[in-house]
């Protein structure tokens, strides 16, 4: 009885599996997280509309233009940026110093 014989493709086909499996158990290397500024910063809360926002905060350095759907607008001020859900606040970062 003869034994199978794999061809040439396929033993390079088992290779570069072989050797695309190595990625998968590459070590990760942990980041370190760091807490936001510790100065305290006031900003605006959850819920608040834009016209909320810029009667507190007055006018931000920059307003971007709106990005997907639902729309995502951002605000930048000098000490954090604010990110819009349609004309609500969804959230507010400090800027790092």
């Amino acid at each position: 009885m003869k034994k199978p014989r794999l061809s040439l493709s396929r033993l390079g086909l088992i290779a570069l599996l072989s050797w695309l499996s190595l990625g998968a158990h590459a070590q990760t290397q942990p980041v370190k997280v760091t807490q936001q500024s510790q100065k305290s910063v006031s900003k605006p809360g959850h819920g608040q509309s834009m016209e909320q926002v810029e009667a507190q905060f007055g006018e931000p350095l920059e307003k971007f233009a709106p990005v997907g759907e639902p729309p995502i607008i951002r605000w930048r001020y000098s000490e954090f940026t604010v990110y819009f859900e349609h004309d609500k606040v969804i959230h507010a970062v400090v800027h790092q110093s």
